[in-house]
């Protein structure tokens, strides 16, 4: 529960900025979506469905600050990438037919999303809680501006898929839809080995204190953002020859999960709670100069 001390706490004038920055962002990537898209009572249904993004955030937001809990976080984001595709494809349907296209990328990102939240769900019930989130859960709008920030993530990543979605331009499975597929599959499947693998791993008490060298893990030191990104590549390939004009802002896709995962959220932060575990011992130092930091090696 927040406490009176925290409601007391000075306005953070550098969050309070950020949150209408990151809802503008997000108003531009709507419009640039939005042309030549279905729309639905005048309204272009690709902006509907980042607007549903954001607005799903803020609802569970209101009880995750309440009751100072971070449990949802993940799966939030997760339900809200099926909710968003479904939404799309309901909302389409009214104004241009849905063809196979559509319906082959909203089942690769469901197929992935729901994968993907019962994993991270299964994890933080393990752990108990994210210790990313201690600093920032008390601070009001910090917390707000992450989960805005997960709204936007939905948006960016998703962008390939809902474009292809809601699209007017309508083609048959072609070249790319294959392709696509095909690059969507060996993502998916080089994330989903590497996180079984590292649970597996850490389940064996054995291994405790110990990091993970072993199977795809001893190809690149995160195996797992590797197969993420390939997989967003093949969604973004897919949606390729239906893109028109401003759609093409679909194509931040792939480079979006490629920054966030190396530049912001993801990489850096194990890296850094990597070498703060095992730095300095001989071993861990011969793994990290051995081993790519992403893309495996042969």
């Amino acid at each position: 529960m927040t406490n009176k001390s925290n409601l007391m706490k000075p306005i953070d004038f550098k969050s309070l900025l950020i949150l209408p920055l990151l809802i503008l962002i997000g108003f531009l990537v709507a419009l640039a979506g939005s042309q030549g898209g279905a729309t639905l009572g005048g309204v272009p249904v690709f902006a509907l469905v980042v607007a549903l993004a954001f607005l799903i955030q803020w609802l569970v937001f209101i009880p995750a600050y309440i009751f100072q809990t971070e449990k949802y976080f993940d799966l939030t984001g997760s339900i809200t990438y099926i909710t968003v595709i479904s939404a799309a494809l309901c909302y389409t349907r009214y104004t241009v037919p849905l063809d196979a296209r559509s319906f082959l990328v909203a089942a690769l990102v469901s197929v992935w999303a729901v994968r993907l939240g019962a994993f991270l769900f299964s994890r933080i019930r393990k752990a108990g809680k994210d210790d990313r989130f201690d600093e920032i859960k008390p601070n009001f709008l910090r917390f707000l501006n992450v989960w805005t920030i997960q709204g936007l993530w939905v948006t960016f990543t998703a962008a390939a898929a809902l474009v292809t979605i809601t699209s007017a331009t309508r083609k048959g499975l072609d070249a790319f839809a294959i392709v696509g597929a095909l690059v969507w599959v060996i993502g998916f499947a080089i994330e989903v080995i590497a996180d079984a693998q590292k649970s597996r791993f850490n389940a064996d008490p054995s291994n405790k204190g110990k990091f993970i060298c072993t199977g795809l893990w001893s190809r690149s030191r995160h195996p797992n953002y590797f197969g993420e990104i390939v997989l967003w590549i093949g969604i973004a390939i897919i949606a390729i020859p239906v893109l028109q004009g401003w759609q093409w802002i679909a194509m931040i896709s792939p480079l979006f999960v490629t920054l966030l995962l190396t530049r912001v959220s993801g990489i850096p932060l194990l890296e850094k709670k990597a070498d703060a575990k095992w730095g300095g011992q001989e071993e861990y130092e011969e793994y990290k100069k051995n081993t790519p930091v992403l893309i495996p090696r042969l």
